[in-house]
């Protein structure tokens, strides 16, 4: 535990943040999964509506650093490659 008054300040911030960034990347992986189960189930305007939301929660993960920006944005490609590939 930490002793100073800076350290403890530090540990209280870190746990909100960590709160935070848990239920931002939850919320990111449920709507990831909502886009795979409309291409699994061929509902191409279900996908392409949870593909908007998947692009600007991974990006915005991206940009605070809970994902690297190179993996937001291969993510981004895979989804929007198999909502194009739904027939």
């Amino acid at each position: 535990m930490a002793n100073h008054v800076s350290a403890l300040k530090r540990s209280r911030q870190d746990q909100k943040k960590r709160i935070q960034n848990r239920g931002q990347k939850s919320a990111m992986r449920s709507v990831i999964k909502k886009v795979l189960v409309a291409v699994e189930a061929g509902d191409k305007e279900t996908a392409t509506v949870a593909l908007r939301q998947a692009t600007s929660l991974l990006d915005r993960a991206g940009r605070k650093n809970q994902i690297h920006a190179r993996q937001a944005s291969r993510r981004v490609s895979r989804l929007n490659a198999k909502v194009k590939a739904i027939a």
